[in-house]
């Protein structure tokens, strides 16, 4: 009866924990031997925007493994951003028709997470003797574990396992009209504080009596661009400690930190000093055109950014000839900075034949190599990710090159690769799960929303932002966010146990009080026998 009993007991508790227990992605067991007999062909997606020596570097990179792994055929499909990778592969998470390797954020790799099985989960095949990193069975240099930036691999980690290896990264920075700073009287400091910048954007809004700015002659002028909002909320919210998302999903934003920094925002939007790239369009274009201060972008938009710069989207004619200065964005305790760490990860999509993954992530490990990391970290102000590449007398000698040309060694952007390098320690990344890509973009809403409101003459009050904090919320549906919270701040009320779960746990307790009987019975039966 003990026996029978017990089994009646192992049933309900895995059925209980089957009714409100979270979908688990279970480790993916490496196969002893990668079979190079047979043929495999693997799709890989990436962004690139207009670049072309991107584009060639996937090329290249695809040519030199192939060449490593004749057996392994990897076709590339190109997207123009990554919001695109990720609106096709959750269409194809539901037909089954993932790719095998994906560059994405891992916001995004939270969703994907909900599906069942959809991502390897990386430990085992980062571990692995012969085909994990640095492995000995690989047929290239790879970084081992330990080698790569432990700030970077950490991003990757999504309710405690690793989904995603870092590929690239950046951060934002500020690029600094410097002669027009000078010109209106002021001189940059070490550290860019808000204070200062929206000081400085301030006065550079005065015009002359034909409606010009003096700062810059022209009747254009919008002192200070931001050109991701979601960013500049996260980063302000960060340095003040007001509160964004804890771990495990509790939104923390919709404060009254959050409004006052929104009210602050308004007032700059009312002079004309503050924009965003939603509303103007690109700081880079404002920046190079002398219409513009303090522009700031993503390091990896270094190449757009100056007088000098090698790519653009105005006519030569239209750039006007100044100093840059390339500088962390703006901090409010200067000794203590801190800076978003942004950038593409890689991911590899499970597949029904562990050998197709297994060459899947052959390639994946294959983007971490130096001659991949080194080349495309050059085409842009992104870092590598590992401290071999880092290290490198390759890499090292284009560091020190800042300067003798305005392409590869473009001075601004060997400036913005160096703030990376040398701010790691104070970057910082937001939880990841399901839902947080969503309270990423309402951060950003939250700014936009209050700059076209005060453009259209709406009074932006504390009216106004309780409004705001319930369109947003319901906007991007946060009071549907999985986790510990259910909305803009407070802890979700689950309601009542479903009628099955009450059931299960009145069985439950039914079942002990007859393991319970039947323990005091055969214990009351024992002491009998010894007494007798």
């Amino acid at each position: 009866m003990r026996k029978n009993v017990s089994l009646l007991l192992l049933v309900l508790v895995l059925t209980l924990t089957g009714c409100h227990g979270a979908r688990q992605t279970s480790s993916f067991q490496v196969p002893e031997e990668f079979d190079t007999s047979r043929q495999y062909e693997i799709t890989f997606w990436a962004k690139n925007d207009t670049n072309k020596t991107q584009t060639r570097i996937y090329e290249q990179t695809i040519a030199d493994f192939q060449e490593l792994y004749p057996n392994i055929t990897v076709n590339i499909r190109l997207y123009t951003d990554y919001g695109r990778i990720y609106n096709d592969v959750i269409t194809n998470i539901a037909t089954g028709t993932t790719p095998n390797v994906c560059i994405t954020y891992p916001d995004h790799i939270a969703t994907y997470l909900t599906g069942d099985k959809v991502v390897v989960p990386l430990e085992e095949l980062m571990m692995d003797p012969q085909y994990g990193l640095g492995g000995s069975g690989l047929n290239f240099d790879s970084p081992s574990v330990s080698e790569v930036i432990p700030e970077f691999l950490e991003e990757c980690r999504i309710g405690g396992s690793y989904y995603a290896l870092p590929f690239m990264r950046s951060t934002e920075a500020c690029y600094v009209n410097k002669t027009y700073v000078e010109k209106l009287g002021y001189t940059l400091p070490e550290t860019l504080t808000w204070d200062f910048v929206w000081e400085v954007s301030e006065a550079a809004t005065a015009k002359d009596a034909e409606g010009n700015f003096l700062v810059n002659g022209q009747n254009v002028m919008i002192p200070f661009i931001y050109k991701s909002t979601d960013n500049m909320m996260i980063s302000m919210a960060k340095q003040l400690g007001s509160g964004y998302s804890s771990e495990d999903g509790e939104i923390l934003l919709f404060n009254d930190t959050t409004k006052e920094l929104l009210l602050t925002v308004a007032d700059h939007v009312k002079t004309g000093a503050f924009s965003t790239f939603k509303i103007s369009s690109y700081p880079a274009n404002f920046l190079n055109a002398g219409q513009c201060i303090f522009a700031i972008d993503s390091t990896a938009g270094s190449t757009w950014m100056g007088s000098k710069a090698p790519l653009s989207d105005i006519s030569a004619d239209k750039f006007v000839d100044f100093e840059t200065a390339v500088m962390p964005i703006p901090q409010f305790d200067p000794a203590s900075p801190r800076m978003i760490s942004q950038g593409p990860s890689i991911c590899v999509f499970n597949k029904s034949d562990p050998q197709e993954v297994l060459a899947s992530w052959l390639f994946a490990q294959y983007l971490l190599s130096n001659p991949v990391q080194i080349a495309y970290s050059e085409t842009e102000g992104y870092i590598p990710v590992t401290a071999n590449a880092q290290n490198s007398p390759e890499y090292q000698d284009y560091l020190s090159r800042e300067g003798e040309d305005d392409s590869l060694h473009y001075e601004v952007k060997l400036q913005a690769t160096k703030l990376l390098l040398e701010n790691t320690p104070n970057t910082f990344v937001t939880p990841v799960y399901n839902g947080s890509a969503s309270l990423r973009d309402a951060a950003g809403q939250l700014i936009e929303e209050t700059v076209k409101s005060v453009r259209r003459k709406q009074t932006v009050d504390d009216a106004y932002l309780e409004k705001l904090f319930d369109n947003v919320t319901a906007l991007y549906r946060l009071d549907q966010i999985s986790g510990q919270q259910g909305g803009a701040g407070g802890k979700k009320d689950l309601g009542p146990l479903p009628g099955e779960a009450v059931v299960l746990l009145a069985s439950l307790a039914a079942i002990w009080g007859i393991l319970g009987v039947i323990a005091i019975t055969g214990w009351v039966k024992q002491r009998q026998k010894r007494q007798n």
